[in-house]
């Protein structure tokens, strides 16, 4: 039996509010009726037009760009459902901002990934939900309960059918050394061999000097990684396979499309015929290219709700 609320109510901030209303239309919910706004010296104003006192509540909430002012209107309503005496709320954040601030690279450096952490707990939130984070070790700073969804299932099942029965034809390749792993895995999923892409700066501005761990020549290459920010490693990648290795078409895959900065103009420049998003992040229509897929998070993340509000394991989704 639930103890953790009488009810599923989900509610959405401004980042991401087509998922969150996906996820509703998937649970066959509506979304609450809440008004997250600014005041006219900036400051952020969250009002719950709905009692939430004993429900299970899901604040809906990607922490992309304005990364600060959408942490803020997220630790805002975990206060107000707090003080409304929700059951139990649940912060779930497809995109988790900050998280490549996991560790200290060089003295003096903070670690804003924990303090995110500490600020989303503090704020009231009794466990999180996300995808993909950038790195693992993330679900450790935070001490309450952390469901981490993995992207890379919906990635694999688009291309699998891209592949159907010619998986000799395309090789999977880590765009960088620091995303092998994740390539080796995603690799596995569709049956395909493995290359690596190696980058070396041989000294103080001078380019980057690429070397290709593995066969691409002849073959079609699926680059994959978790996020693309600024995209010029993703590009290089797609840019070297081709040139140096003989690559003959190129796609990519990622779960976060964050596009930064010159990212969209590099895709658009670069050989990479087809790049498959899944939809953490909104892409604005001005950024779309014809050449962008994007797939939805929705159904995913409603079922790993649906099994949190039933006391079921959430782990099995992403197997």
């Amino acid at each position: 039996m639930n103890f953790h609320g009488k009810d599923i109510k989900i509610f959405t901030c401004n980042s991401n509010i087509p998922v969150a209303q996906q996820i509703a239309a998937c649970l066959g919910i509506p979304v609450g009726k809440s008004d997250v706004s600014s005041f006219s010296d900036g400051e952020i104003a969250v009002s719950l037009h709905e009692s939430v006192r004993g429900s299970d509540c899901f604040i809906v909430q990607s922490t992309c760009a304005p990364v600060n002012d959408n942490i803020m209107e997220l630790l805002i309503m975990i206060d107000a459902m707090r003080r409304a005496s929700a059951a139990r709320i649940t912060a779930v954040v497809p995109y988790f901002g900050y998280a490549r601030q996991d560790r200290k690279s060089k003295p003096r450096d903070p670690i804003s990934a924990k303090l995110v952490a500490d600020l989303i707990t503090t704020a009231g939130a009794d466990r999180l939900l996300t995808m993909d984070l950038h790195a693992a070790q993330i679900q450790g700073f935070f001490n309450i309960p952390v469901d981490h969804l993995l992207g890379a299932p919906l990635l694999a099942n688009y291309f699998k059918k891209m592949i159907g029965d010619n998986p000799d034809d395309y090789v999977v390749v880590s765009p960088d050394l620091g995303s092998v792993t994740r390539a080796r895995n995603f690799a596995t999923r569709l049956g395909c061999p493995i290359a690596i892409i190696d980058k070396r700066r041989p000294r103080a501005n001078v380019c980057e000097v690429m070397n290709i761990i593995g066969d691409v020549k002849g073959k079609k290459v699926i680059l994959v990684d978790d996020m693309i920010d600024t995209a010029g490693t993703l590009c290089n990648a797609a840019k070297a396979t081709i040139e140096l290795g003989g690559a003959i078409e190129v796609y990519a895959g990622a779960t976060h499309g964050v596009l930064s900065g010159p990212a969209i103009d590099r895709i658009k420049e670069s050989p990479i015929k087809e790049l498959i998003l899944l939809d953490t992040i909104p892409v604005p229509q001005d950024k779309m290219l014809d050449k962008f897929t994007m797939l939805p998070v929705a159904p995913v993340f409603a079922e790993a709700i649906e099994r949190i509000y039933e006391d079921k394991p959430v782990s099995s989704i992403s197997l």
